[in-house]
């Protein structure tokens, strides 16, 4: 993970660090979870007849809980608003990752995205 993301914190990296903390165990780095949006929105919904897109920002993104590594997760979101811009449309979307069998979501973000025609 250290070379994925640069970050050498120990709770990501060092097993036995990472077991004496309140987490009990190594956590992935929010902004790797964060980053897995692309492939899994994938899953969620299809844009089609525009020419591209484009991660235009987030509106918000917290991180609620730490995905322990290995975990299985999923995210969810559903369009909430779309309004046009100069040559195309822009799209707000909600979205939550869930952690298998936790509590409560691993982050929440708004994205925001751009499809031209």
């Amino acid at each position: 993970m250290r070379k994925l993301s640069g970050d050498d914190n120990p709770i990501h990296v060092d097993a036995d660090f990472a077991a004496a903390t309140p987490f009990g165990t190594r956590i992935v780095h929010g902004l790797l979870t964060l980053s897995l949006v692309v492939p899994l929105m994938r899953e969620v919904f299809t844009i089609t007849e525009v020419g591209m897109g484009i991660n235009y920002g987030l509106n918000r993104v917290r991180f609620p809980s730490p995905v322990p590594v290995g975990s299985r997760i999923r995210v969810t979101g559903e369009v909430s608003n779309v309004t046009e811009v100069a040559g195309g449309w822009q799209i707000e979307v909600p979205i939550t990752f869930e952690i298998e069998g936790g509590a409560k979501p691993a982050c929440v973000a708004e994205l925001v995205l751009r499809y031209y025609k």
